[in-house]
């Protein structure tokens, strides 16, 4: 029988915790960092010498030779370097296990080595990590052993963010400065402090590693380019929530408990809608940890994996013809002693501080959807939202009745009087007990969603950072509180200048709000009437971020400047490209150097085949027609396979920027599909021996 594994022992014994820094720093050294930690505080080199050398001593403790600064340059994986503790070797041939406050507080990896967009020459290779403090360092046991991994920030010598941490600390100072100037404004002396807390919950696909590692496309691009549906999909809806596999529960075990000793709170797990889809979700941290947590959540899926026998897909659509994977990405505001400014309490009505937040939050991200929606572009999006598996490109709000009708009552009437009750759901069972019904249903099409005290940001890809989404939600957030309070702020008559605000956001940004089915037609045709942007790709999305209206934001609240902002976006038009022409590039060799040699001798054996039933006085009709059928199916493949490897070659001429990234969506991406078409019928006219790699029935269905 297995040991019973005691979850709150093993959780976060391999993070140097507050728990640990209580137990090992001397108090004023506690102190002094617990007052980096809340108040952002400068610490010294003498205290960080201190921590620097329990750090250590913890570490090696747990079996760490190395430590490494952990950080998330613009590749949307996070990077590291590690060094060894061993100082120089002493006069008797031993070496000393050293780590100093200065190694701690900042690292100097090669900057010219990650993308920039422009902000430092390829020459130019001096860069600087510095210890994100707020997210604690934690030891990692993998095939390297154990190793400190220390979270930090990436920026260059000249000062500007490299990474993703950075923005995402500024843009959480931002937000929390101008949540005190609104709560300050309803009698709230008490808080310090507003951080927004995160929720990812994390989707993902395993397959089989032998059956992976037969997919050139898999295995270059992470996702599928070539398929044919099997019989059976998703359509019986049999794998959600369905009994999980044992191959399957065993690598959630080891996942579990590999996040939990490194204080990632892993909650739920369990079958996701397509087959070999499964999600994991986490408890609420703040935002930075949230991030930290969901990139050891990723790698912790392939590791693991891997150890199964099994790879984790992360692309957002591995498989055409399923479901893909997202990222919900839950997001609220919470006081340093615990208020939720999203909880709307009993009475929505009576709750004007929730009506200002509310109100300012619709404001918003209706005058923000472009960036909102540039905040959840990838490649692999563009494949599933829109899609109806997934929310649509065009961005709404839902609310839910009770909120709509608190809304509706404040625009037509000018007052809220009363908010809709949630009542008893009743069963029709007599001996199931009754339940207390919420007052309004949840909406799985909605983009933004309220969720009871949170909103669920629905549009993030599944192997994306969840960094930039928050980004964005803590800056535009912070600019619609600070507009707000300027006007209170100044009233003369604070009640009624509230009132009148509550009733101006509502009634102006309503158009935002969208209770309906996000995935009917209609509901295009109503966007477009209320003037709600519609952009249906990544590289439609991008230019966004440079709007003279988004640059004057991210500048005014010091998330982003002009500079970061346009190499964010030339990163984002070189990626796209990339992706593109890797995708275009696989499917050009396995094309030319798999299926048509396939199916070219698969035609010759069945042509010999022909031959011999004539040969023998039989009639070889059925053999003929589907000889001539594959041929024609081979004919269209090279002519497709021709097009694409022009275009291909065409865009990769090409100067890297905007012009690019549109070639390769608008002109090299229908001629991939145009090539895939005739393949994916090959498939399933091909004998099933003769086929060269493993079908999508193979993957997903055989894990």
């Amino acid at each position: 029988m297995s040991e019973l594994l005691n979850v709150a022992e093993i959780f976060g014994e391999d993070v140097f915790n507050d728990k640990v820094m209580q137990e090992r720093l001397p108090k004023k050294v506690y102190k002094d960092l617990k007052k980096t930690i809340e108040e952002g505080k400068e610490l010294s080199l003498t205290t960080a010498d201190v921590i620097a050398h329990e750090m250590k001593e913890w570490a090696i403790e747990k079996g760490a030779t190395h430590y490494t600064h952990w950080f998330q340059p613009l590749t949307g994986v996070t990077a590291e370097k590690h060094d060894s503790f061993i100082s120089a070797p002493m006069e008797n041939g031993k070496v000393l296990m050293s780590f100093s406050g200065k190694e701690l507080i900042k690292g100097e990896p090669d900057a010219s080595s990650f993308p920039s967009g422009g902000l430092r020459a390829t020459f130019e290779a001096r860069g600087y990590t510095a210890w994100d403090c707020t997210s604690p360092a934690f030891v990692r046991h993998d095939a390297a052993g154990a190793t400190l991994c220390i979270p930090t920030a990436f920026c260059s010598y000249t000062g500007e963010a490299l990474d993703q941490k950075t923005p995402l600390l500024r843009s959480m100072e931002a937000v929390s400065a101008q949540s005190l100037r609104l709560i300050r404004l309803f009698g709230n002396t008490t808080s310090k402090k507003v951080t927004p807390s995160v929720g990812p919950e994390q989707e993902y696909f395993l397959v089989d590693a032998a059956k992976f590692m037969q997919r050139k496309d898999l295995i270059y691009t992470g996702r599928t380019l070539f398929g044919a549906m099997p019989p059976k999909g998703q359509e019986l809806d049999d794998h959600y929530f369905g009994t999980i596999r044992q191959r399957i529960a065993g690598f959630m075990k080891d996942v579990n408990e590999e996040l939990w000793k490194v204080g990632v709170t892993a909650k739920t797990q369990h079958n996701e809608v397509a087959p070999a889809q499964h999600e994991l979700a986490p408890i609420y941290a703040e935002a930075n940890v949230a991030v930290d947590h969901n990139h050891l959540v990723m790698q912790t899926l392939k590791r693991v994996a891997c150890r199964h026998g099994m790879k984790c897909l992360l692309h957002e659509k591995p498989f055409a013809g399923v479901n893909g994977s997202g990222k919900h990405n839950n997001w609220s505001l919470t006081t340093d002693d615990g208020k939720n400014l999203l909880d709307p309490g009993k009475t929505p009505h009576e709750n004007i501080q929730f009506l200002l937040v509310l109100t300012c939050i619709l404001k918003a991200v209706d005058e923000h959807a472009d960036l909102l929606r540039e905040s959840a572009a990838d490649p692999g999006n563009d494949h599933r939202l829109g899609a109806n598996e997934a929310p649509p490109a065009i961005i709404s709000v839902f609310l839910g009745e009770q909120l709509e009708d608190v809304l509706e009552q404040l625009i037509s009437t000018g007052e809220a009087t009363h908010s809709l009750k949630g009542g008893k759901l009743e069963t029709g069972v007599r001996t199931l007990p009754d339940l207390a019904k919420d007052a309004t249903d949840r909406n799985r099409t909605s983009p933004f969603a309220f969720t009871g005290n949170k909103f669920e940001f629905r549009m993030v890809g599944s192997r994306d950072s969840i960094a930039g989404p928050n980004v964005v939600l803590n800056t535009i957030v912070a600019e619609a509180f600070a507009e707000a309070c300027d006007v209170l702020e100044n009233a003369e008559d604070f009640d009624k200048a509230l009132h009148d605000l509550i009733k101006r956001y509502a009634t102006e940004h309503y158009r935002i709000v969208f209770n309906g089915n996000g995935y009917a037609d209609e509901w295009v045709e109503e966007a477009v009437r209320r003037g709600l942007p519609n952009i249906r790709s990544m590289v439609e999305a991008i230019p966004a971020l440079t709007t003279d209206k988004a640059v004057a934001m991210f500048e005014k609240f010091k998330v982003f400047t002009k500079a970061e902002l346009q190499s964010r976006a030339e990163i984002k038009y070189e990626n796209y490209a990339k992706a593109i022409n890797i995708e275009a590039r696989t499917m050009i060799d396995m094309a030319s150097k798999q299926f048509i040699p396939a199916v070219i001798k698969y035609t010759k054996e069945l042509a010999d085949t022909v031959l011999a039933v004539k040969a023998a006085g039989a009639d070889a009709a059925v053999q003929a027609e589907l000889l001539a059928e594959i041929s024609g199916l081979l004919a269209d493949t090279k002519q497709a396979l021709t097009q694409l490897m022009k275009l291909t070659d065409e865009a990769a001429a090409m100067n890297e920027g905007e012009d690019q990234a549109r070639f390769y969506h608008f002109d090299v991406v229908p001629a991939m599909e145009a090539l895939r078409a005739p393949v994916d019928k090959l498939e399933m006219i091909v004998d099933k021996e003769a086929w060269p790699m493993p079908s999508y029935g193979d993957l997903i269905f055989e894990v």
